[in-house]
């Protein structure tokens, strides 16, 4: 019978788990954690492992729309080939913080600032979402934003350059 255990949670928990090890090894993320419902899936490349608490059956049945959600998540682009290039540039602005970053307060609005922006000292440039709370990442100095690192709901890490003050 202990066989059929890991067949039962092979089908969807293992995919999710798979999609989320995919995210990392095409981003340069560290670590993805996921909880829906009563599930809790954690997926790290440091510690290489994968932590699951598995809610009881009857709460793992609807999983199969949420899934392509978990495909779709935006993959970072601008940053994904240089986000060391600039770390020792000196209007560099790093991520305080391991979260999301959104470049525009909605969906629906226009971004904080694009590249070429005069910015003041304390204006927002953009946000990071961590554990469901916005945290506005603001400009340190006044100048001009000469590159925005970061996509939006793009995942960021704990250091990472997210835009250019000179």
């Amino acid at each position: 019978m202990a066989g059929k255990k890991p067949t039962s949670k092979n089908t969807s928990e293992t995919k999710l788990i798979r999609e989320l090890a995919e995210i990392l090894n095409e981003t340069e993320l560290s670590e993805i954690e996921m909880k829906r419902g009563d599930l809790k899936i954690r997926v790290s490349k440091h510690s290489q492992t994968v932590s699951t608490l598995a809610a009881p059956a009857a709460m793992l049945a609807p999983q199969a729309a949420p899934q392509p959600a978990a495909a779709t998540m935006p993959m970072p682009s601008a940053a994904e080939s240089t986000p060391n290039d600039h770390s020792s540039h000196p209007g560099a602005v790093k991520s305080p913080m391991v979260g999301t970053a959104y470049v525009r307060p909605s969906p629906d609005a226009a971004p904080f600032v694009k590249s070429g922006d005069n910015v003041s000292e304390g204006d927002t440039i953009l946000l990071v979402e961590a554990m469901k709370t916005f945290n506005p990442i603001t400009a340190p100095k006044s100048g001009k934003v000469s590159a925005v690192l970061v996509n939006d709901a793009q995942p960021v890490e704990f250091g990472e350059v997210l835009f250019i003050i000179e």
